[in-house]
């Protein structure tokens, strides 16, 4: 099939978690460039930027920092990328060949509650760039955080191709509008000091690049759902350098300016970057920052809508482990739904808190913990152990030749957390080898090698050949019943 084919015209999707048949297959590759540029071309990426200086580094070993963590953090999340046309899946359910039909229920639990906070930082950020422009105080805050949750699931409901659609129109606006701002923030005075490379802290340091390299990989379990539908022709290598210069452009950019205007800012700053951007903008002319403000929300809400959207698959892949789930519409209606109710209760709740940045860099580490093994564990098993071939009907099926319990991926992910605890430094809890280093972060560096070396290891009496060979047999009928909607059986 052609990759310049033509998306299909449906209004709402149907297909959840299930296998995309090649014949639903469609899209033009290059649009996971701008879909994951604009997913990162937002204000909570800004608000990643901003902690290296936070914790007191200078501007230059900050901007170096980031640097460092996008080029390390999008490199596995493209790899992730490039797994979906190949197999037609979503992303977490492709975690059943590596932990089992019940075992990858651990990585799932980890990925709902990432996309559930997600939704709450995004919904909060956005509420209250919308607030700083209207004016009002913690009522408005909720008003627009009701507004925001309703607008973004509306979105997740439309599901694939609006939401690519979606992110191609926002890529155009934030162009502009951003390099003008970008122009402005290279024109501020910056305290002395700023550019000294001399001035080196390697807490902050760490703490920057782990945290830019943590909110990367953390778009590892989304990027599948929205490459799927792209025919398998489009190749692994265009597919991962579509997304890793659209994501890693996106990211990069936003987080120069959210460090540049958190050292410019010096001890005024306001903690999410919403006060400055509002005040650098009016540079430019009164009124010019607050409409970035407001197209930094609608940048946030698309965000919030994949949130839920990926949210809403994570969910139904858990329930259909311990009952079979026909993927209906109806389905996915109510996960996203649920989803947003869930961020939303949390939002409001929340909402009063002034603790934005401590809480919002503690979660990117958590994040970053809980991923960093289970990245390693999938990456090797599609790239080294099973080079990309997978018996696709065996995944839906409880009694497969994937188990229910996949032990090699399960200790393999345990062990790779295990090792990583003595060097975890967060605000609640530091490990021996971060307290002997001044708090600096190096669990990064031990999770990866140690996950994905003893999954390989443990993966030696894997026989791949008499998987992929499975895979051919089935492969005429896995097409036919995904085409009519029926999901494989034992």
């Amino acid at each position: 099939m052609s990759t310049t084919a033509e998306p299909r015209t449906s209004a709402i999707e149907v297909r959840s978690i299930d296998y995309v048949p090649l014949a639903e297959r469609h899209g033009k590759l290059w649009h996971l460039g701008p879909l994951w540029f604009m997913s990162n071309a937002q204000i909570a990426t800004l608000a990643v930027g901003v902690l290296g200086v936070g914790a007191g580094g200078n501007l230059i070993w900050s901007l170096i920092a980031i640097l460092l963590g996008v080029v390390v953090g999008t490199f596995f999340m493209a790899a992730h990328c490039s797994q979906g046309p190949q197999l037609g899946l979503p992303q977490m359910i492709q975690s059943r060949p590596q932990f089992g039909y019940i075992g990858a229920i651990l990585v799932w639990l980890f990925a709902y509650l990432q996309y559930a906070g997600f939704n709450v930082f995004n919904t909060l950020l956005a509420s209250e760039s919308v607030t700083s422009v209207t004016g009002g105080g913690i009522g408005q805050v909720k008003l627009w955080l009701v507004i925001g949750t309703a607008l973004a699931a509306a979105a997740a409901v439309f599901g694939y191709d609006l939401i690519h659609r979606m992110e191609q129109v926002l890529t155009y606006g934030f162009l502009v509008l951003f390099g003008i701002l970008t122009i402005i923030v290279l024109t501020l005075h910056y305290p002395a000091g700023s550019f000294s490379l001399s001035n080196f802290d390697l807490t902050p340091f760490l703490l920057q690049f782990s945290v830019v390299a943590g909110y990367q990989i953390s778009w590892a379990i989304y990027v599948s759902d929205y490459s799927r539908y792209l025919p398998p022709e489009v190749t692994i290598k265009k597919t991962f350098l579509w997304t890793y210069s659209g994501s890693a452009l996106g990211a990069g950019w936003i987080m120069f300016i959210g460090s540049a205007l958190a050292a410019w800012a010096g001890l005024s700053f306001s903690g999410t970057g919403i006060a400055e951007l509002h005040s650098v903008g009016n540079e430019f002319f009164t009124g010019f920052g607050g409409i970035v403000l407001l197209y930094s929300a609608l940048g946030l809400l698309s965000v919030t809508a994949l949130n839920m959207y990926g949210g809403s698959l994570t969910l139904i892949s858990a329930l259909d482990s311990f009952k079979k789930v026909r993927p209906t519409m109806a389905v996915r209606l109510s996960m996203i739904a649920f989803t947003a109710v869930l961020s939303l209760v949390v939002a409001l709740a929340v909402a009063n808190n002034d603790s934005f940045q401590a809480n919002f860099s503690n979660f990117l580490l958590l994040v970053l913990y809980f991923f960093i093994p289970w990245t390693a564990v999938n990456l090797v098993d599609y790239f080294v152990v099973r080079r990309g071939h997978y018996a696709i009907a065996e995944i839906f099926k409880p009694d497969g030749i994937y188990g229910r319990w996949g032990w090699r991926g399960i200790v393999s992910y345990l062990v790779g957390f295990v090792a990583m605890t003595p060097f975890f430094s967060t605000e609640h809890y530091s490990g021996w080898v971060a307290n002997a280093a001044g708090g600096a972060d190096y669990s990064l560096f031990v999770g990866l090698p140690v996950a994905g070396i003893l999954y390989w290891w443990l993966c030696r009496s894997i026989d791949t050949g008499a998987e992929r060979r499975l895979a051919e047999e089935q492969a005429d009928i896995l097409e036919r019943e995904a085409l009519a909607h029926e999901r494989p059986e034992v």
